[in-house]
């Protein structure tokens, strides 16, 4: 298959989590994706991954893994971080190279804290150590299109806060389509996801992370701003940090030197 891509399912905890695993390398890279995942997991995504990451595919054996299919309310970010450590057991990674983006960043600053023995190298991309005003406002305004069950005016803030402003301008005309084809069944594992984005809070304990660090951030962050990124290498001891001027919140698709970032960071 294109990419050695394939699909995996593991059971924790008493339901099953979804993964995807794609590359041939000896190293392996780790990825938690942002809180998209509360509205589709990684289920059946492993060949438009593997395309997307087909950079990392000769160098790295990559894994991207979902939060658990059913979630308990008041499940934390911290929890989480213990499912992706357990779901590493399971596969028998013992140490893996963690590439988190937006609330993916938030699980991986846990996993780097409370698990360091499985973290490698670090990246930190889009995301915030504690909730800040941005954020806040953000998940609100994504709650609230939920819970009135409004998909389309979901998928519109989405990709307003997301994305640059000439993406949006170009692509809203796509909003419409977006709402009727990405519509979950049940928006149950997006609130506790959501809610656990607004109670993560690792600030106090980021120094505590010895893995060689990349942050990575934009300026035009419209979903938790760019001092959030900020924050976060200020506070680990030796990270480097990456912030992109022009670009936003999806700037792991807009910036045209994303990929090659990330790489550059993880195989000096």
């Amino acid at each position: 298959m294109l990419y050695n891509a394939k699909n995996g399912t593991l059971k924790i905890g008493g339901t099953t989590m979804d993964y995807i695993r794609f590359g041939t390398g000896e190293r392996i890279l780790v990825m938690l994706p942002g809180l998209g995942d509360g509205l589709r997991s990684m289920k059946g995504t492993a060949l438009p991954m593997a395309f997307m990451y087909r950079e990392f595919a000769k160098d790295f054996t990559v894994y991207a893994f979902s939060r658990k299919n059913v979630l308990p309310e008041g499940y934390t970010t911290r929890d989480m971080a213990r499912d992706q450590a357990e779901a590493m057991e399971q596969l028998g990674i013992e140490c893996a190279d963690i590439f988190g983006v937006s609330m993916g960043g938030m699980i991986a600053q846990h996993l780097a804290i409370d698990y360091p023995k499985k973290v490698g190298k670090l990246i930190l991309t889009v995301t915030s150590a504690r909730p800040n005003p941005i954020l806040i406002e953000s998940i609100d305004e994504w709650v609230s299109c939920a819970k009135r069950d409004d998909h389309t005016a979901l998928m519109d803030s989405n990709v307003r806060r997301i994305y640059s402003e000439g993406y949006y301008r170009k692509n809203k005309w796509m909003v419409p389509i977006m709402g009727k084809l990405t519509k979950p069944k049940s928006y149950d594992r997006f609130f506790v996801q959501a809610d656990a984005c607004l109670t993560h809070d690792a600030y106090e304990s980021l120094n505590q992370i010895k893995a060689p660090t990349l942050v990575i951030g934009g300026e035009k962050d419209f979903s938790l701003g760019g001092d959030a990124s900020r924050e976060i290498a200020a506070k680990i001891p030796g990270a480097k940090l990456r912030m992109y001027e022009q670009w936003g919140h999806g700037l792991y698709e807009e910036a045209k030197d994303f990929n090659q970032t990330v790489k550059g960071f993880l195989i000096k």
